[in-house]
């Protein structure tokens, strides 16, 4: 991952610039005529890391949202509670969509698919 970079010349930030006809990647100051050629070609790289609880916290919120469609011809099959909110999502390596359900019992959050 590339870090800020600063001109030898004034110590103004270095801002990342291209060479179409080269196909080269160099950081140029804007404040004098310094340019310094890339040793890496990424500008920018931003990774996100999500934990386990965050994306189960994502699926037990949409209980109480208010926008969300909301059924009562479905059960819970972990408490029995007869309300659930449903949406339609890609589930992890299929293809279409895929309708969720998620118990709107505040002590359960159980989640299935139809």
């Amino acid at each position: 991952m590339s870090t800020m970079k600063f001109c030898r010349e004034c110590n103004n930030i270095l801002y990342p610039k291209e060479d179409r006809d080269k196909r080269t990647l160099f950081f140029a100051c804007r404040n004098c005529e310094h340019q310094e050629v890339s040793d890496n070609n990424c500008v920018y790289r931003n990774e996100v890391h999500h934990t386990a609880g965050e994306r189960t916290q994502v699926l037990q919120d949409v209980a109480s949202d208010p926008t969300l469609p909301r059924t009562k011809t479905v059960r819970c099959a972990l408490c029995g509670h007869g309300e659930a909110v449903f949406f339609q999502a890609t589930a992890r390596g299929e293809e279409g969509m895929t309708l969720f359900f998620v118990c709107c019992s505040p002590d359960c959050g159980h989640r299935w698919r139809e």
